[in-house]
């Protein structure tokens, strides 16, 4: 079945995103179904998104359990074959969701398949061949993997894999598109970024800054956390030791470094290692920014 501009929904999960999302609805066309899953569940976010865009609906998870569990509620809640995930800090370029429909006729099948960020500085995505350097930028190409702020699911597709599941939701933030990438690699599943759709992902900007101390604590805590869980996960735990070990003991020693001389970096240091500790013993994700619900 191939993509449409009915037969398509946008997701996108927010979490006291309201500075930046306005941006992200207002370059999606007004005909395309959009779901907004708010994290943080705010009533007064879900009535003023709903008000303001007549393509838009939201719904309120009763706790924040993530980017994975907020998109897996997400797809739940849809009825059409092809979920398009954005974070809220994705812009996309005028015709991206033409460009992609129209580009996807080229290829036989896909799993996944993503525009291209325009900053080529930062690609959305991991090639094959990482050693390859010459890529064809007008036509599609087949990637490993792509990042999670753009990515366009081929829902029929994957539902008639056996057992398949789309987000880890033991991932509270990042990896988790990595992880449902390397999950449909070992189905031999196909990947691609469709060079001709763009998009602009602002980065870092997802959650309103008023809390961006805390959210920059959170991030570094899962960062480690989820390091450790997805080496263990896909290559066993003697691997994860060996990968991410380099990054415990260099956050240890700047933590030390900074113990007396910076309390905000030592901060960030410190939660790294607290994220390490608890992925390496087994305990669950269970950090969560501390935001008042104001």
């Amino acid at each position: 079945m191939s993509i449409s501009r009915q037969n398509l929904t946008v997701i996108i999960v927010t979490f006291r995103s309201e500075n930046v999302i306005h941006n992200c609805i207002q370059s999606i066309d007004s005909d395309i179904k959009v779901l907004v899953v708010d994290n943080s569940n705010s009533k007064e976010f879900k009535e003023n998104i709903e008000n303001k865009y007549k393509n838009v609906s939201c719904i309120l998870s009763e706790k924040n359990s993530g980017m994975g569990a907020g998109n897996n509620l997400g797809i739940k809640n849809i009825k059409t074959d092809f979920a398009f995930i954005l974070n809220p800090d994705v812009i996309l370029e005028p015709n991206s969701i033409d460009n992609l429909i129209e580009e996807s006729q080229k290829l036989e099948s896909f799993g996944i398949i993503s525009p291209i960020e325009v900053n080529k500085d930062y690609p959305n995505y991991k090639l094959i061949d990482s050693s390859k350097k010459n890529i064809d930028l007008k036509e599609p190409f087949k990637v490993k993997s792509v990042d999670g702020y753009s990515m366009l699911i081929n829902l029929k597709r994957l539902n008639q894999i056996d057992n398949f599941y789309y987000f880890d939701e033991n991932f509270f933030m990042y990896l988790e598109n990595d992880d449902l990438c390397k999950r449909l690699n070992n189905k031999n599943e196909n990947i691609y970024i469709i060079p001709k759709s763009q998009i602009k992902h602002l980065g870092g900007q997802a959650v309103n800054k008023l809390y961006k101390t805390e959210v920059e604590l959170s991030r570094n805590w899962h960062w480690t956390w989820s390091k450790f869980y997805y080496n263990k996960k896909h290559y066993g735990l003697i691997n994860a030791y060996i990968k991410v070990c380099p990054i415990f003991i260099s956050a240890t020693l700047k933590m030390l470094l900074y113990f007396f001389i910076n309390k905000r970096k030592k901060e960030i240091y410190l939660y790294r290692v607290f994220g390490f500790l608890n992925a390496a013993t087994g305990k669950e994700s269970f950090y969560r920014p501390k935001i008042s619900n104001q």
